[in-house]
């Protein structure tokens, strides 16, 4: 298997686990700086157990030395927990899932200004494909959000893509990042919450699911991905939130899915699909850089 081919397997799984992230969250109960706490302090904890065997067992592995690298986007991505759970509380989830699918147009920019990455006409393609299906999906629904909302939702996407364009650019391993990262959440949750907040979550066992297990799983893939494909290839791997958690939703709260959701979603998920079987056909990443 080649690179590019494990790169876009990998990716395209953090992005179906990460899918989840809102409906635990809505399952849990709680509010925005408790749930904030507890979903990041248990990633933080998992981070630190996997750190600590792997300085023991594999003490060369290069996941244990992102360098400055690993700290500039471990910033990234500790700030847009803050900034994404802030949208989700703030404004509707069709705005929030609506304003992150830019990830990958953000990611390509800073690609194509910072990394001189040019990305295919394919890949160009696949993203106004996945772009119009995210606007048939939330089309007419941006009217209804919380102005503080939106803009956590604009600044987690310039956030993540930031993550991936520091990722994509260093090369290095920064599988363990957005889990130590999650300290910055965790603090600024337990210093805004209740006292007793962590113990007054209405359903903990969803969010410690979502920290423990969902969460770390989605940002290590995720995080992983630049080291093989381009940010625009990874920041589409994240479109894969907007198609699936609405299904989720809709299966766990049983909240009407619209034609006008099913058909952005097929739209969706057809381009990614598509785009994944010509990349894996090809023999090099659909990027060039200069």
């Amino acid at each position: 298997m080649n690179s590019h081919r494990r790169g876009l397997i990998i990716t395209i799984i953090g992005g179906i686990a990460l899918s989840f992230d809102v409906p635990l969250v809505r399952l849990g109960g709680g509010e925005l700086w408790q749930t904030l706490a507890l979903r990041s302090l248990s990633t933080f904890a998992l981070g630190a157990v996997i750190w600590l065997l792997l300085r023991r067992f594999q003490p060369d592995n290069s996941v244990l030395r992102p360098g400055k690298a690993g700290l500039l986007a471990g910033l990234f991505y500790g700030l847009s927990t803050i900034t994404f759970l802030g949208g989700v509380f703030n404004t509707a989830t069709a705005n929030v899932v609506f304003i992150v699918a830019f990830t990958p147009m953000f990611a390509a920019l800073f690609g194509w200004l910072l990394l001189n990455e040019h990305p295919s006409r394919s890949t160009w393609i696949t993203m106004g494909l996945m772009i119009l299906g995210v606007g048939i999906i939330v089309s007419g629904g941006l009217s209804g959000g919380e102005l503080l909302g939106n803009m956590s939702a604009l600044a987690t996407t310039l956030l993540l893509a930031g993550a991936i364009t520091v990722g994509r650019k260093s090369r290095a391993d920064l599988g363990l990042v957005p889990l130590a990262a999650t300290i910055i959440p965790a603090i600024i949750g337990l210093t805004m919450m209740q006292p007793d907040g962590l113990t007054t979550v209405p359903q903990p066992f969803w969010v410690l699911l979502d920290g423990l297990v969902l969460i770390p799983l989605a940002f290590w893939c995720l995080a992983v991905g630049p080291k093989y494909l381009s940010g625009a290839e990874v920041g589409m791997c994240y479109l894969l939130e907007t198609v699936l958690a609405p299904i989720w939703v809709w299966s766990i709260f049983a909240e009407e899915i619209s034609q006008r959701t099913l058909t952005g979603g097929a739209i969706l998920i057809l381009a990614l699909i598509g785009h994944a079987l010509w990349q894996l056909r090809r023999r090099q990443p659909d990027v060039s850089v200069l």
